[in-house]
């Protein structure tokens, strides 16, 4: 899913991967409006965040594996503080960790899109949305994520 807008204020720092490029595939993945998570070529687990070894069975076989952008609510905070001198007129924000459900059920960090008030619960289905920021040098992307609609909202 793609999104027309962006949702972070201009100022914040842009993201860019380790030097060591342990994260460019997640990175580059996401300018291609593709999930990209790492699975062990040797015993099938997921992990998240990159890592050069696996957490299950310290194989050094990872692969980057496309995943489905959707996931569940694992847990959330309504932020009211600013992390960043440039969120100080944009609170508050919705913080989530949503569970991937596609990926073994790991875990990534992320902001709700939407009325910084809206109710969230946990268990709650998100969609993943790809920020494009084509004007920032370097050019980057971003996954924010929205609650999914059901069929009687889609047109909403």
């Amino acid at each position: 899913m793609s999104g027309p807008a962006h949702y972070l204020p201009a100022g914040l720092p842009i993201p860019v991967g380790e030097p060591d490029g342990l994260s460019t595939p997640y990175w580059l993945g996401l300018r291609e409006s593709r999930l990209l998570v790492q699975r062990c070529d040797r015993c099938r687990s997921w992990q998240f965040g990159p890592e050069w070894i696996c957490h299950n069975c310290h194989s050094f076989d990872l692969t980057w594996t496309d995943v489905e952008p959707t996931g569940r609510i694992y847990s959330w905070e309504r932020v009211w503080h600013p992390s960043h001198a440039a969120l100080k007129q944009h609170g508050p924000y919705v913080a989530l960790l949503v569970e991937l459900p596609h990926a073994g059920g790991v875990r990534m960090v992320g902001n709700l899109l939407g009325d910084p008030r809206q109710t969230v619960a946990i268990r709650a289905e998100v969609e993943g949305v790809f920020e494009h920021h084509l004007e920032a040098d370097p050019i980057f992307s971003l996954l924010q994520w929205r609650l999914k609609r059901g069929p009687d909202e889609a047109g909403a």
